[in-house]
């Protein structure tokens, strides 16, 4: 049971993306490709564009990472299309999830490994993400609405690519000699410090908002003390 929050995008830009990408996946479908295959496909690039950006090589990461995050929103839509959306293809796809986010912000940890404060705020951005992925499939599992919230899965990849982006071409000026070298990183470091500031505090809300719901509550057994204290007692008697 899955609760839209509020999108970084405005809604006929979405509308557009979303229509651009469902016109691509029957395109996929004719063409006899499977979901699973678009899902590995993604992966792969995920983990090659992590490399590229713990060599620094950020111009080469950023189409690679931005195709690997086109087909994560794509293979979905291609399952969907041709019918063949089961209970395995949807763990692939969320297994596939955290491993890409793992690469890339694994590959900028890397990349700032000689510099305490980047580093730090590239794990509190990896901590943020799994969190707010926690907080969905823990609603889910438990069969109640989704939390709305800020920086999911879209948005902080949109957020990554772009500050990917930008440090590429800020890093060709640099090496022209036109900017500071330590210029260059300042879009990453904005991106990643957007993902880990609002991805954690979207976290927690989640968390707060999932353990105050009413129906979540009316789904949860309820014991008193005493039985609690009873079925203390009997155990300390069996062993």
């Amino acid at each position: 049971m899955r609760a839209r929050g509020p999108s970084w995008l405005s809604p006929w830009i979405a509308r557009i993306a979303l229509g651009t990408l469902d016109r691509v996946a029957w395109v996929v479908v004719a063409l006899g490709v499977s979901a699973n295959f678009v899902t590995l496909a993604s992966l792969g690039l995920a983990a090659v564009g992590g490399l590229l950006v713990g060599l620094g090589k950020f111009a080469w990461a950023t189409g690679i990472v931005v195709s690997a995050s086109l087909g994560d929103a794509l293979d979905g839509l291609v399952a969907r299309r041709s019918g063949a959306a089961s209970i395995g293809g949807a763990l692939l796809d969320c297994a596939s999830d955290r491993y890409g986010e793992t690469f890339l912000l694994g590959g900028l940890a890397v990349h700032f490994r000689g510099s305490a404060g980047p580093l730090v705020l590239t794990l509190g951005a990896l901590t943020g993400s799994f969190m707010v992925s926690y907080g969905s499939a823990k609603a889910e599992a438990l069969g109640v609405a989704v939390p709305a919230g800020a920086m999911r899965r879209a948005e902080r990849a949109l957020c990554l690519c772009c500050g990917l982006g930008l440090t590429a071409g800020l890093t060709a000026f640099a090496n022209a000699g036109w900017l500071a070298p330590w210029t260059a990183d300042v879009p990453v470091l904005i991106a990643v410090g957007l993902v880990a500031a609002v991805g954690n505090a979207s976290a927690i809300g989640r968390l707060r908002g999932l353990a105050g719901s009413p129906s979540l509550a009316l789904k949860l057994p309820v014991s008193s003390e005493p039985d609690r204290v009873r079925a203390h007692s009997r155990s300390l008697t069996n062993h």
